[in-house]
């Protein structure tokens, strides 16, 4: 029953019959009450679970993968240069697309989308797309981790950028100062970042630029690190990201953490599909390892939420997968993913309004209860869909 239907038949306990109040005297009393709903301090809102987010990317997994698993076309010398197909068909590839995908990605479609969202499937009208036009690494890393898709950004060049990212930001925020921290693989994303205005520890396994505050690691993995970059010549294995995450997780205590893999890049670049594959299963794996820390951790357990992107999508099969860009119209479309406490578990969403990819900068403060948007104004709001109040 309403407020203002509770005030007006309201039961006198020494009589039977119901004393009515005056109907105007009640619209009063309900006008009042609003009013001083409305005067509620701020603070009386739900305030978020989240104390601690991380970001985790892996650079140009396509989404076909994400919804589909192993695509059969691939599995095949002729365009993925595989070597013993039937065997890596065998591992990966189902008739039916959703076990395809639950083998190829267990942890995103056996923990997320049950506890969590997935966004990106353009099959079921829920496309994520990047919108600086671009559809390449510097521009997509600038787009999530500023809320802004620069048109003056046009090469992977290793330029300091002027824009403001949300880790720079949430630096200096109250509570989070000291608490912020970044592990990547790209040798660019230091400068993505702007490690030296940005002031938050930065691990790269390669030069970084001058000023930077690099972060600390055990000198076996710098050791392995110096004797293990010759896959490419900017990017690493990502299996050494992996201990410089769970290392930063472990000493600095970080609220506010990204972590970015790199390998499905290149490998895809290369025609590798077999490594492309297993490189994805990778990065799946890392962020099931890590969400079981999270989970026994009491500082952790139940505070931390993790948004999961890419930078950009990649082209069709057969040909086209290898690659991203403006003129690869497929690369624009991306996926996106989020669990945590304050994420109602919705899964693997459908016929929603297209997310764009500039909304993860925002979000991702707005998990830990903090307005990026009105830092900076040129930023996409956040996926409201994720936040739960």
């Amino acid at each position: 029953m309403s407020l203002l239907a509770r005030l007006q038949s309201f039961r006198c306990p020494r009589f039977r019959r119901c004393v009515v109040l005056d109907r105007r005297l009640a619209t009063v009393l309900w006008a009042l009450s609003v009013l001083a709903g409305l005067a509620l301090p701020s603070a009386s809102l739900a305030a978020p679970r989240t104390r601690h987010v991380i970001l985790v990317t892996t650079d140009g997994l396509r989404q076909e993968e994400v919804f589909g698993g192993a695509e059969e076309l691939l599995i095949s010398r002729q365009y993925g240069q595989v070597g013993k197909t039937n065997e890596l068909k065998a591992e990966f590839w189902r008739p039916d697309p959703q076990r395809s995908r639950e083998v190829l990605l267990p942890f995103l479609w056996g923990t997320v989308a049950r506890q969590g969202q997935i966004f990106g499937n353009r099959r079921r009208g829920a496309e994520v797309r990047v919108t600086n036009g671009r559809n390449f690494s510097y521009p997509g890393y600038n787009e999530f981790l500023t809320g802004i898709a620069d048109p003056r950004i046009d090469s992977n060049d290793k330029v300091l950028n002027a824009n403001t990212n949300v880790f720079e930001w949430l630096q200096s925020r109250p509570g989070f100062k000291g608490r912020v921290a970044a592990v990547v693989n790209w040798d660019v994303l230091p400068w993505v970042l702007n490690a030296p205005r940005a002031g938050f520890p930065v691990w790269s396994g390669f030069e970084v630029p001058p000023g930077t505050r690099r972060m600390s690691v055990p000198r076996a993995l710098d050791e392995v690190v110096e004797h293990g970059r010759g896959v490419w010549s900017g990017v690493l294995l990502d299996t050494f990201v992996r201990q410089a995450a769970f290392h930063a997780l472990d000493s600095l205590r970080p609220r506010a953490l990204y972590v970015a893999y790199g390998e499905t890049d290149d490998w895809a670049h290369e025609g590798h599909y077999e490594r492309y594959l297993r490189s994805a299963q990778g990065f799946d794996r890392f962020l099931g390892d890590l969400w079981a820390r999270l989970q026994a951790s009491p500082r952790y357990r139940g505070r931390t939420s993790l948004v999961i992107t890419t930078d950009h999508g990649r082209g069709p099969a057969p040909i086209a997968w290898k690659n991203h860009g403006r003129e690869i119209v497929d690369s624009s479309y991306l996926w996106m993913a989020v669990i945590g406490p304050d994420t109602p578990a919705l899964g693997e969403r459908t016929d929603l309004a297209p997310v764009r990819q500039a909304q993860v900068a925002a979000t991702v403060a707005a998990l830990l209860g903090e307005d990026f948007v009105a830092a900076s104004p040129r930023s996409a709001p956040p996926v409201a869909d994720v936040l739960g109040r």
